[in-house]
């Protein structure tokens, strides 16, 4: 390719942060805006607006056992050795409107969910009654007013907020939100990720590599990993090793997608221009080049076209557990989580390691581990060798645990914090 051609080329460079550094680095990228989906349709999506309750919840006096429905003065005092006698009237069905107004020492049969009948205050537990032949119900134990019942509104009240802004619907949150009368809401749209890959070693699964090439892994990995943040892939598939090639397939990235990332040619070496092309970009913008962590210090975090661009490192382990640290809360911010949930680690467990891990201060590690039961029931994080080119090291370990930056490494029965997989 002759210089006419060429991208403007800049001084490869180092702007290393550290870790928290680039965590707020990554803030700077925030919400693409919003779209209305049907609540059947919103898990996992990040609400864009505060929620209110359309009605009261329940809007009816609901049992919250099945029994019987009596008036609680009615039973005071009642216990096994003397129990109060009321008259039973009758049943309410479930899905039932109770309209008959239950005088004094009189009960009706009613089953958990059913709506508490005008005059009734209280339900017995059947686990405390007996039906007797004349008609009558044995009541073994006294109630207190509004015992075994959900009153109106005593779930939620009409008007009172429901889910704030920024909130990651969960299932059950999908159930409060229809059973508060709401089927629509305001979520934050879906990130669309651009994936590509460098290396001209690289080849498709199906292939048998040639000595020096090597299938492609990352790419189906962090396809996946984007989906489960809850981006949207386009997967570009694999460039060449040519400024130019990697030039045509950023440009398309950046028009079609929200956020590229790529994978392979984020460090210093000959073949490596990733740098030099983002910077070909107008008004382009390099935050930082390198991390103090590994694996998978050589990442690139940019903006180009007013679009973020994360370069991953290309050697699979590094670049699937930096794209859990930092690729997959990038895609989170983008579609609307607060900054605490989008860094957050879902899931935690605490495990006792079973042997030294050295670390260099002034180096975030994260070490993976397997987990396995002690004899006498302690949760163990034994570390898995494996340098970063070793894809099957992440494959068996079950999570990683962080050693800080300014720590010399982990002992040998250190309690210690496993974020799992």
């Amino acid at each position: 390719m002759s210089d006419a051609r060429a991208p403007r080329v800049v001084k490869p460079f180092f702007r290393v942060l550290s870790p928290a550094e680039a965590r707020a680095a990554l803030e700077r990228f925030g919400p693409l805006g919003t779209e209305r989906v049907a609540v059947a349709d919103a898990a996992g999506r990040i609400l864009a607006e505060l929620i209110v309750a359309a009605d009261d919840m329940p809007h009816f006096h609901r049992s919250n056992m099945d029994g019987y429905a009596v008036r609680a003065e009615d039973t005071f005092g009642a216990s096994a050795s003397q129990p109060s006698y009321l008259r039973l009237v009758g049943s309410i069905e479930m899905g039932d409107e109770a309209t008959r107004v239950l005088e004094r020492r009189e009960t009706m049969r009613i089953s958990t969910g059913g709506m508490i009948p005008p005059g009734a205050n209280a339900v017995v537990m059947i686990e405390y009654c007996d039906e007797l032949v004349d008609g009558t119900v044995e009541i073994q134990r006294g109630v207190s007013p509004w015992e075994s019942v959900l009153r109106i509104g005593e779930d939620i009240r009409r008007g009172d907020p429901v889910f704030p802004a920024g909130r990651k619907l969960r299932a059950q949150d999908l159930g409060a939100l229809t059973g508060a009368g709401i089927t629509e809401v305001a979520v934050g749209r879906r990130p669309r990720a651009a994936l590509l890959s460098t290396g001209d070693e690289i080849v498709p699964p199906d292939v048998q590599p040639r000595p020096g090439q090597i299938r492609n892994i990352n790419q189906y990995s962090l396809a996946a990993m984007i989906r489960e943040a809850g981006g949207v892939v386009l997967d570009l598939g694999l460039v060449g090793d040519t400024a130019e090639q990697l030039k045509t397939a950023l440009s398309r990235a950046l028009g079609e997608a929200d956020v590229a990332f790529l994978s392979g040619g984020s460090s210093v070496g000959t073949k490596d221009m990733a740098l030099d092309v983002i910077a070909s970009f107008p008004d382009s913008e390099v935050l930082f080049h390198g991390i103090r962590y590994a694996p998978g210090k050589p990442t690139i975090l940019a903006r180009a076209m007013g679009r973020p661009i994360l370069g991953l490192p290309g050697h699979p382990v590094s670049a699937l557990v930096t794209f859990r640290l930092f690729g997959a809360p990038l895609v989170k911010l983008l579609a609307g989580e607060k900054p605490e949930s989008a860094f957050a680690h879902e899931r935690t467990a605490r495990a006792t390691l079973v042997r030294n891990v050295p670390s260099e201060p002034g180096r975030e590690d994260y070490v993976r581990v397997t987990l396995e039961l002690s004899a006498d029931g302690r949760r163990l994080a034994r570390p898995v060798p494996g340098k970063s080119g070793a894809v099957f090291s992440l494959v068996h370990a079950d999570g990683m645990v962080r050693i800080p930056l300014e720590a010399e490494g982990l002992e040998e029965g250190d309690e210690v914090e496993v974020l799992l997989f």
